[in-house]
């Protein structure tokens, strides 16, 4: 496989922490320990699992961890979605990270199809 530090959607997802981590300093100091230590882990996971999976042997191994990183789009865009909905977050910055979340999501899904075009 790639060297993961050259794949773009590793790229964007290390984009899409450093942003989460930005929006997250400004949530209500009672949220440290929930809705804060839950976005910083559901948006580290994402590159993190990319670069996992990228060491992995074998195409059904590279994919399990490229679903994990999917998932964990999925589940920092429903993060991102309530707080904008409970007006805790700029709406600015949310628009921002869901972009990129958007894209990173398109992106897995069209990377994992490369690797597996006949799942």
């Amino acid at each position: 496989m790639k060297n993961f530090k050259e794949l773009i959607i590793w790229k964007k997802g290390m984009e899409i922490w450093k942003l989460t981590y930005k929006v997250s300093k400004n949530l209500p100091k009672e949220e440290k320990y929930g809705l804060t230590s839950q976005i910083q882990r559901a948006s580290a996971s994402i590159p993190a699992n990319i670069a996992e999976g990228s060491a992995r042997d074998g195409a059904k191994n590279y994919l399990f961890f490229l679903r994990v990183a999917l998932g964990s789009c999925f589940e920092l865009e429903t993060f991102i979605l309530g707080m904008v909905d409970m007006e805790m977050v700029d709406k600015i910055d949310a628009e921002k990270l869901l972009s990129l979340i958007d894209e990173e999501q398109k992106m897995l899904m069209a990377f994992m199809k490369k690797i597996n075009p006949n799942p």
